[in-house]
């Protein structure tokens, strides 16, 4: 059974802590490393074997660490090198205080969901879903549908989010299951990993990786190790789990 998508908050906190704790001594050399999260019980993370960190140390800072972990033969290891990446344009809200157009990017536990791009198909073993032009993704806080991926004429949204976009910065995402089960009217929406803009370029509370980068995440990932992603600053998460 796949994780819950409605995760409690002390939950995020807690499973955020051990992780960044169990990590902080991989700073550098972290590819082909085994990785023990000693202390890490099993229930904080579910069943999943896959788990993207993705953390900076300052809550307003775009830039981000992203880290690839795999879970092989009982050890936690990262199959390649860290990532650079970018975040929203005034940082990580933390958790539960994501709002519709902060922004930030939600800070948490979340549960990865349909890959999507401009092609008919693309080489993921995930669930796949081309982005076509009358594809929209409602981010109107009045509209029954919104944070869904709808046809445009089928939805009386006043406003949302094209998912073939003009700067092809959606060429290639990973929907992010944030506040999809249940919808928290007002509480975010259309959070993705998509491509960047380049260094340092802020998103409006996505997560952006280079082309390169995100290609490779989309091919690793596995619907069968129920892949989640963490995120958040360690100050953040340490401020909250006093």
């Amino acid at each position: 059974m796949r994780i819950s998508l409605h995760l409690p908050v002390s939950l995020m906190i807690i499973s955020s802590i051990f992780l960044f704790v169990a990590c902080a001594a991989l700073r550098d050399n972290w590819h082909g490393q085994r990785i023990d999260f000693q202390g890490l019980p099993a229930n904080m993370i579910g069943e999943s074997s896959q788990i993207i960190l993705v953390r900076n140390t300052n809550p307003a800072v775009v830039d981000v660490q992203v880290l690839a972990l795999e879970k092989k033969n009982d050890r936690w290891q990262s199959p390649f090198a860290p990532m650079e990446g970018v975040i929203g344009r005034n940082g990580f809200a933390p958790p539960g205080e994501k709002r519709e157009g902060d922004g930030r990017t939600p800070s948490g536990i979340f549960p990865l969901g349909t890959v999507f791009g401009y092609e008919p198909s693309f080489p993921t073993r995930m669930p796949y879903q081309q982005a076509v032009d009358d594809d929209v993704w409602v981010d109107d806080v009045n509209a029954a549908d919104y944070n869904k991926w709808v046809k445009k004429g089928s939805t009386n949204a006043s406003s949302f989010e094209r998912m073939r976009r003009d700067d092809d910065l959606y060429k290639y995402g990973i929907v992010v299951e944030y506040n999809t089960n249940p919808v928290i009217k007002g509480s975010g929406s259309a959070i993705f990993f998509h491509l960047w803009k380049g260094p340092g370029q802020p998103t409006e509370g996505c997560l952006a990786l280079s082309e390169e980068n995100l290609i490779r995440v989309i091919q690793w990932l596995d619907p069968t190790e129920r892949p989640l992603v963490i995120m958040g600053t360690k100050e953040m998460i340490d401020r909250y789990g006093r």
